[in-house]
């Protein structure tokens, strides 16, 4: 019987669409660590009680681990936002605003209202939310969560990576970040370096504004895309990137832990 069930597991996660998948375990468990560093006393208190022994790196990649279970197929939607290529501020915060359809943006908002403000919420919903905003918070800092609808966020642009057959959006999923070889804790205490001022700056920023900024630098990377299947140079490559890629984990972790604090602290 256990046979069976991995196999039926296997081909549940062979079957999910992959435009769900964002930093990998390593570069969300960066973003939650870092958030980690910033909590207030009140919300970490309030965080435990619901999350208990999990911590927020540990909490942070089980909204793509659930995507075995088909029961929670109505999340997949929540991991990103489709915008069109050169959407200005104002066309995709209008879109943003009015589409109904259960995406990273309209989810959020519902899931940071509920736990603020209702009080019968039961401990489950609490953990899923919790859980939620953690992995999509991060999600919505990997660029290709905010890309365009017909490629699904860099999936189907194709791409060499030296010799590796692959596409964009796991370029920035995984290979940028994970060539850096370091643990989630060695990276996030090798770029967590704010100031209060920055770090006040950041958290200043709304929703709407950090998947915009998050399309922009997509759209800077579609452009650099110049044929199919393109043969990057890895090494120059990381270079060009790296600093990019660092940067929007810190944000994330900044801006997620201004987001619990807010709920929590």
């Amino acid at each position: 019987m256990k046979i069976y069930q991995k196999l039926f597991l296997i081909a549940v996660l062979a079957y999910l669409p992959v435009k769900t998948m964002a930093w990998g375990q390593l570069g969300h468990r960066v973003v939650a660590q870092i958030a980690d560093s910033y909590l207030t006393p009140k919300a970490r208190i309030e965080i435990q009680k619901i999350l208990g022994n999990e911590s927020l790196a540990m909490a942070a990649n089980w909204a793509d681990f659930i995507k075995s279970d088909p029961n929670y197929k109505y999340l997949y939607t929540w991991h990103y936002v489709d915008l069109k290529p050169g959407e200005s501020f104002e066309s995709a915060s209008a879109y943003l605003q009015a589409d109904t359809i259960p995406n990273a943006y309209n989810k959020l908002n519902f899931m940071i209202k509920e736990l603020k403000t209702n009080k019968s919420l039961s401990a489950d919903k609490k953990l899923l939310y919790v859980r939620m905003i953690i992995h999509v918070i991060g999600d919505l800092h990997q660029p290709f969560h905010a890309g365009r609808t017909e490629d699904q966020g860099g999936n189907k642009i194709q791409l060499l990576w030296g010799t590796e057959q692959t596409n964009i959006h796991s370029i920035w999923d995984t290979k940028l970040i994970e060539s850096q070889q370091y643990s989630y804790t060695e990276y996030a205490n090798n770029i967590n370096h704010t100031t209060a001022a920055q770090r006040a700056e950041w958290q200043k920023t709304d929703l709407i504004h950090l998947i915009y900024e998050s399309h922009q630098i997509a759209e800077d990377l579609y452009n650099e895309i110049k044929e199919p299947n393109q043969k990057l140079n890895t090494y120059n490559y990381i270079f060009q990137h790296i600093h990019t890629a660092e940067e929007q984990m810190l944000k994330g972790g900044v801006r997620l832990a201004g987001i619990l604090n807010g709920i929590f602290g």
